[in-house]
């Protein structure tokens, strides 16, 4: 997706949506992993030297570490929950819901007339587009996403070319 239209879309999102596809942009990770991070891990994230976070995936059970700036790590703590640093909507004892920030993605999409299709999974491939551009191999990046499938890998990392050659 073009960086405008990306940017515009970010900046019409809730902040709690937005926060949570800046990670998703920022580490690849899913929507799901990302919503489902603890305060307890944003506030040992703060605390160490690297401002890592560890998660285990939802759908591998893979480990994955990413590395945050201090200024996301500061804008998790702005919206951070009681236990979760994305609160769900009416109980505070479960995170916001994947649902949530697709309906929020396809609002502000909506609002700029961008026809472009956009769900938070987008994000992830995204992120490897941006990998691959910063001349990592399909190997590495698919070391780094956890994928079986270098097919896979292909798919999410060239995703950009594919779309400009089917436009």
């Amino acid at each position: 997706m073009k960086t405008d239209a990306l940017a515009a879309i970010l900046w019409a999102l809730t902040p709690e949506n937005k926060v949570a596809c800046e990670i998703c942009l920022a580490t690849g990770w899913r929507i799901d992993d990302v919503l489902s991070l603890t305060r307890e891990q944003l506030e040992r994230a703060q605390k160490s030297k690297r401002h890592g976070i560890t998660i285990k995936e939802q759908k591998t059970g893979k480990k994955s570490t990413r590395y945050f700036s201090g200024q996301l790590l500061d804008d998790m703590a702005k919206i951070c929950g009681r236990i979760y640093v994305f609160q769900g909507q009416h109980d505070y004892r479960k995170h916001r819901t994947r649902q949530a920030v697709y309906m929020d993605l396809k609002r502000a999409k909506r609002k700029f007339n961008i026809k472009t299709n956009l769900a938070p999974h987008s994000l992830r491939k995204n992120y490897a587009v941006y990998l691959r551009q910063q001349g990592k191999s399909i190997e590495e990046i698919q070391k780094i996403f956890n994928h079986d499938n270098a097919a896979v890998t292909m798919l999410y990392a060239l995703a950009d070319e594919l779309t400009q050659r089917n436009a």
